[in-house]
C-alpha cells in the first residue's frame, strides 16, 4: 500500500520561541516556561529547519498521515503554551449540601459531599496553578494536556452514580475552556 512519495508538514515557530530536538525529545521554550515531550515513531521524521519545523515520513498511508497531524497538533499546543497559558474553569454547583472545597498541597479536597463523612480528594498535576474564587475553580498552565487532566480529576472526584442526574446536579463541571487573554 505504501508509494514512493513522502508526506510532509511544516510547522512555523513563534518569534519569543526556543525549540531544540534532542533525539525523541521535543523541548520547547517561551515567555511561560518549557514544555517537553518525547514522540516515539519510526517511520516520522522531527527536524528543525530556520524557523520552521518540519515533520516527514517516506511512507504515505493513512495511518502515517494520522500519526504526523497527531505530532503537529502536539507540537502546535506545546508552542502555544509557552506563549499563552492555558485556562480551564469549573463551577462548584451544590444543591442539596452546602460542600466545602479547599487546596492543601497538590491536592484538593472537597468536604461534605452529599453528606459524606469522609472528604473526596483530587490529585493537582505538577505545573498547574489551581485557585478557588468563590464557587469559580481556575486551573492555568503552560501544557494543555496536564491543564485538562487536572480539570479532568477535579471534576471526577465529585461524580455520582446510582441517583438520577437529573435530580441530583450536585458536582463540579467544567464550564469553559481556552487560552488566557492578555
Amino acid at each position: 500500500m505504501s508509494t514512493k512519495s513522502k508526506i510532509q508538514e511544516e510547522i512555523q515557530i513563534q518569534k519569543d520561541t526556543n525549540v531544540e530536538i534532542i533525539g525523541n525529545l521535543f523541548k520547547v521554550s517561551g515567555p511561560l516556561g518549557v514544555n517537553t515531550r518525547t514522540f516515539n515513531d519510526p517511520r516520522v521524521t522531527i527536524k528543525k529547519e530556520d524557523n520552521k519545523i518540519i515533520l516527514d515520513s517516506k511512507q504515505q498511508n493513512r495511518n502515517i498521515k494520522r500519526v504526523i497531524r497527531t505530532f503537529r497538533a502536539h507540537i502546535n499546543n506545546l508552542i502555544k503554551g509557552v506563549n499563552k497559558n492555558y485556562v480551564y474553569k469549573l463551577k462548584i454547583c451544590s444543591g442539596h449540601f452546602p460542600m466545602t472545597v479547599s487546596i492543601s498541597g497538590k491536592k484538593l479536597i472537597v468536604k461534605n459531599f452529599f453528606a459524606e463523612k469522609v472528604p473526596r480528594e483530587a490529585k493537582l498535576l505538577e505545573g498547574v496553578n489551581v485557585k478557588i474564587e468563590g464557587d469559580i475553580i481556575t486551573a492555568t498552565g503552560s501544557n494543555k494536556e496536564i491543564v485538562s487532566q487536572t480539570a479532568a480529576n477535579i471534576e471526577q472526584v465529585c461524580r455520582i452514580t446510582n441517583r438520577d442526574r437529573r435530580v441530583f446536579m450536585d458536582g463540579i463541571y467544567i464550564i469553559s475552556k481556552g487560552e488566557e487573554n492578555d
